[in-house]
């Protein structure tokens, strides 16, 4: 094999690269497949760079007066880090100028992610400006508010997901009288979930307690109510265990909002001895009346009942009526002012003279000369 038989088989070597190079793939050249994706490179560390910037704002954005500032910056971060891959692949298509199937496929990823772009935004931006529904409270309350902003959330996705559908052809209406069909079936099937569905709803409108409020479910559950669902109500107990109640509970069953009572009640029987005179039940009565009218961590009786009184005369004792609120509804506050009520009552019984009667019985006890009865003997 001589030299020119070498350059010519190499020429032909070559020849076939750049027909492979050329050729590409699903007739994409090579070149430009790799110039794309320099584009879209390029655009990637652009996004690094608008994202160092975000950062920087939402730093800024906390030293200024408002938290709605920091909220939005934040809610906007993530849409606004995607927006230059859509930029980033829409150069990139452009450039390959791709036709027929693959052109129109990436047309449709590229409006399909340039739409869930726009809807993410939207719905971040939803709890940051929730606190607009503040300014009607008077109709909503913080349980609706929560609601509105969860199907707002809701409604976000549904607009979202059929614009989806639209872009790849997808008829949505179709879908929904479809759905509706179902869901006359699912709907026999789920009548414990639209009953709880309407007392929630009926929870919220009523405003019978919100989120924070410590309530009691008679027969059911005590604690803090922590949220209010489409289908239940998680209320965590005092010692930290959730319980998922049912809403159409609260409808058949009492609730007692403990959150909404403006006083708390004591409410005793101050048993004395029988032996107590007149006087000392008279002293003992006032001054326990003079404590609580004078002390200002319980409530007066122009706000509320209040009552010392000679009640009863029980089995073993003379039992003083006391029946008064204080004024601080948080139970360690009133355990602590019960504790020195409960004190001064010891002192001031004490201080009388008089003492505290506790259940007793007398038993009387005669005998008669010639009265015992004979021993029974058995017969042989």
């Amino acid at each position: 094999m001589d030299y020119r038989d070498i350059v010519g088989q190499l020429r032909g070597f070559w020849d076939l690269v750049l027909d492979i190079w050329n050729q590409g793939v699903f007739g994409i050249q090579f070149g430009r497949a790799i110039t794309a994706a320099f584009i879209f490179i390029f655009f990637l560390t652009l996004r690094k760079i608008i994202t160092r910037q975000i950062m920087r704002l939402k730093v800024f954005s906390e030293n200024i007066p408002g938290k709605i500032n920091y909220e939005v910056v934040k809610a906007l971060e993530s849409p606004i880090s995607l927006i230059p891959i859509a930029m980033g692949l829409f150069f990139s298509l452009e450039y390959l100028s791709l036709g027929g199937m693959f052109g129109e496929v990436g047309a449709k990823v590229l409006r399909s992610f340039i739409v869930y772009i726009i809807f993410l935004g939207f719905y971040n931006l939803v709890d940051p400006l929730s606190y607009l529904l503040d300014r009607v409270e008077v109709l909503f309350s913080p349980a609706m508010r929560d609601w509105l902003v969860k199907v707002i959330k809701v409604v976000f996705i549904f607009i979202g997901l059929a614009t989806v559908f639209e872009i790849w052809g997808i008829r949505i209406g179709p879908i929904l009288a479809g759905l509706g069909l179902v869901g006359v079936a699912v709907a026999l099937g789920a009548q414990d979930f639209f009953k709880n569905l309407i007392s929630g709803i009926l929870i919220i409108s009523e405003k019978r307690f919100n989120a924070g409020d410590w309530i009691r479910v008679e027969g059911i559950v005590e604690g803090i109510v922590e949220d209010i669902g489409f289908r239940s109500t998680i209320v965590r107990r005092f010692d930290r265990a959730p319980v998922f109640v049912p809403n159409a509970s609260f409808a058949d069953t009492a609730v007692i909002n403990f959150s909404s009572m403006t006083h708390r009640r004591i409410f005793w029987h101050i048993a004395v001895e029988y032996r107590t005179t007149i006087e000392q039940l008279r002293r003992i009565r006032d001054e326990i009346e003079e404590y609580l009218l004078y002390n200002d961590e319980f409530a007066k009786p122009s706000e509320v009942p209040t009552f010392v009184r000679i009640d009863r005369f029980s089995d073993s004792s003379i039992d003083i009526l006391l029946y008064c609120f204080t004024r601080s509804i948080v139970w360690g506050q009133w355990l602590e002012s019960k504790e020195k009520l409960a004190l001064k009552v010891k002192e001031i019984v004490e201080g009388a003279g008089a003492g505290f009667a506790f259940p007793s019985r007398t038993i009387y006890m005669s005998s008669h000369a010639g009265e015992h009865p004979e021993p029974f003997v058995p017969p042989q």
